[in-house]
């Protein structure tokens, strides 16, 4: 099952330095049944986006959480794409996150497929959205309005042999 892992630039380090992402138990995302319930017209790769857009938002949290810890990082999401077995994937019962899912094992680099990262050009709407993200989650629709910016980009692609440059950068 192909499964979106929300991530960051230095928990990607981390990643690469240890092999695999871990430990277990991951929060993930993917097609699930209640996804496909939910979105019935969408094709599998339109399914495919909107759980690499749960992801995203995911890693902006993560991003919020390692800036509340000190972790000064670059303002990027990261989505790591992974081919996982399905006996290792658990679908949430979360009906406000339909793909989220547990991935029960860590996850060998080898079954990383890609990851998409925020490009230069969001970085500021990246740095926005994590300032108003409590306020949105205290429902001021300005603030939710300013976290959607950074949504409105969309993730670049890399292929696994491109991370250490990624990483460098």
């Amino acid at each position: 099952m192909r499964v979106y892992l929300p991530c960051t630039l230095p928990a990607l380090a981390r990643v690469v330095e240890a092999g695999e992402l871990g430990p277990a138990p991951l929060t993930g995302y993917a097609v699930t049944p209640a996804l496909i319930e939910w979105y019935a017209s969408g094709d599998t790769e339109e399914l495919e986006y909107v759980a690499l857009t749960e992801a995203a938002r995911a890693s902006l949290r993560m991003l919020a959480a390692d800036l509340a810890d000190g972790v000064h990082a670059a303002p990027r999401r990261v989505v790591v794409v992974a081919e996982v077995a399905d006996r290792a994937v658990q679908a949430s019962a979360d009906l406000e996150e339909k793909g989220r899912v547990r991935v029960a094992e860590p996850v060998p680099l080898a079954k990383v497929a890609a990851v998409h990262v925020d490009d230069a050009y969001a970085v500021a709407d990246v740095k926005a959205a994590l300032a108003a993200l409590p306020d949105a989650d205290k429902g001021d629709d300005d603030a939710r309005f300013v976290v959607d910016g950074a949504e409105a980009h969309e993730l670049m692609w890399y292929a696994t042999q491109e991370i250490p440059d990624l990483l460098g950068a």
